[in-house]
């Protein structure tokens, strides 16, 4: 294996944390912020790229970096090595109410293809980087779903998703249509594509967006109920305004009431 195996254990239901075991020399990487506890004589590391070796020098991974910007991702990744003698464990938790997906690379062909927000930690020699949408109509309509993460390589990665996740199995040419904020997560051979909901009416009135995501099999899916986009805008519509004026009543006033601990 090109990547460093790990052991790891899921604890929490709603709320949940992944504790990873490392043995000595052994990384894991992770996003920045993302961290919740560490043993002592486990060492960080604040690097560019994802750490997976193959980014080719300074350039490389100042590439590898600035493609993560374009993802909504911090430009930095950090490292937590264990330095000592015996086994070390770290934990890393999940930013909202959800699940936290572990996924073994390697028997999932090598390939994950998810939200630009999903990834969480990976075993070092998990790449991550980039996924375009190829379909000229996902690029401009597809919202949460153009610009996906892909990670690559055979070993443990840590994706984590809203509310109740569901994995689904897609025959070859089996059709899933999926709210684009729902799809957390495909294996490479799904084609994906984004469709306009038809009918003026629905589009209007139904009360959801005007396009999703078209999945057409083989290949596995995961679809998350809750996805933080659609948690967050209920929560800023359900804040209390200050005084009644239209202008308090905002969703940039809300958030700082919200910080302000009113």
């Amino acid at each position: 294996m090109n990547s460093h195996e790990i052991e790891y254990k899921i604890y929490g239901d709603d709320m949940q944390f992944v504790e990873v075991e490392l043995d000595p020399q052994e990384t894991v990487v992770a996003e920045a912020g993302s961290l919740m506890m560490m043993e002592d004589g486990i060492g960080m590391e604040t690097i560019f790229g994802d750490g997976s070796g193959g980014n080719g020098g300074f350039m490389g991974k100042l590439f590898s970096a600035g493609k993560r910007v374009l993802t909504g991702e911090s430009l930095f990744m950090t490292t937590f090595t264990n330095q000592g003698y015996g086994k070390k464990h770290v934990s890393f938790a999940s930013p909202y109410p959800g699940k936290i997906i572990p996924m073994d690379l390697s028997q999932l062909g090598g390939k994950i293809i998810c939200q630009k927000d999903a990834f969480l930690a990976a075993a070092k020699g998990v790449t991550v980087g980039i996924e375009f949408q190829r379909k000229l109509g996902a690029g401009f309509f597809g919202g949460e779903g153009f610009i996906m993460q892909k990670l690559e390589g055979d070993g443990m990665a840590f994706v984590h998703a809203g509310g109740t996740i569901h994995k689904k199995e897609l025959l070859p040419g089996e059709v899933l249509r999926v709210d684009t904020g729902c799809l957390v997560a495909m294996t490479s051979g799904v084609d994906y594509n984004i469709e306009m909901v038809k009918g003026v009416k629905t589009a209007l009135f139904g009360g959801e967006g005007l396009f999703f995501a078209t999945l057409r099999g083989p290949g596995t899916v995961w679809v998350q109920s809750l996805p933080f986009s659609r948690l967050a805008s209920r929560v800023f519509a359900a804040m209390p305004s200050r005084g009644g004026s239209v202008d308090e009543g905002s969703i940039a006033r809300g958030i700082f009431n919200l910080l302000d601990g009113d």
